[in-house]
């Protein structure tokens, strides 16, 4: 069962709807409760970082999706803002993130060697996956994905990094360290790139 976090933010009918289309059954979790049987976890965010953890601090949800996700080691998925919640801090915001996966979210650059670049960074765009990895299974080449956002995850190691894209200059548009993991872009968005990255996570 995989539970979609619904903590105020997110496309969350979209992730329900797309696990319904590949026969993956999938909820909506509002409160502890629902996490009853939940063996993976998506973390769905948009908008301001201040205001998703705001948000997911006072639903309730935080100390036990912390452990599931810790104590029981159930694979959580980050999303959009989602991810960059995974990191210590961001320059959007003031409040800490949850510091599963080390590292800061910053600015993308808005100009670079090759000139300025409009933000946010919206649209499509391909991406450089790095290693064997069962998130990016039938992915590795050619596949595309849909971004908005103006603001990365900067990550204190580069082992944490899963994948990268080009958009000015090169940075981290997904991060994994054991079972947390998180993509910038929004797999909701992205046709069957996304679909068979959310089937990836949802079988690995």
């Amino acid at each position: 069962m995989i539970g979609i976090l619904d903590y105020g933010l997110g496309n969350i009918l979209a992730f329900v709807n797309m696990y319904k289309r590949l026969h993956h059954p999938a909820r909506v979790v509002r409160e502890a409760g629902d996490l009853a049987g939940v063996t993976k976890l998506i973390l769905p965010g948009v908008g301001a970082f201040d205001h998703a953890m705001a948000l997911f601090n006072q639903s309730g949800l935080r100390p036990p999706v912390e452990e599931l996700v810790f104590g029981k080691q159930v694979p959580m998925l980050g999303i959009c803002v989602g991810m960059q919640m995974l990191a210590d801090s961001s320059e959007e915001g003031k409040l800490p993130g949850l510091g599963w996966i080390s590292g800061r979210v910053a600015r993308v650059a808005a100009i670079s060697g090759r000139g300025s670049v409009r933000l946010p960074h919206m649209g499509w765009n391909d991406i450089t996956v790095y290693g064997n990895q069962a998130l990016f299974r039938g992915l590795e080449t050619d596949a595309r994905f849909y971004f908005l956002h103006s603001y990365y995850f900067a990550t204190q190691s580069e082992t944490d990094v899963l994948a990268s894209v080009e958009y000015g200059t090169r940075f981290t548009c997904a991060v994994g360290r054991e079972q947390v993991m998180g993509v910038q872009f929004h797999p909701e968005k992205s046709h069957r790139f996304g679909t068979r990255l959310l089937q990836n996570f949802a079988e690995s």
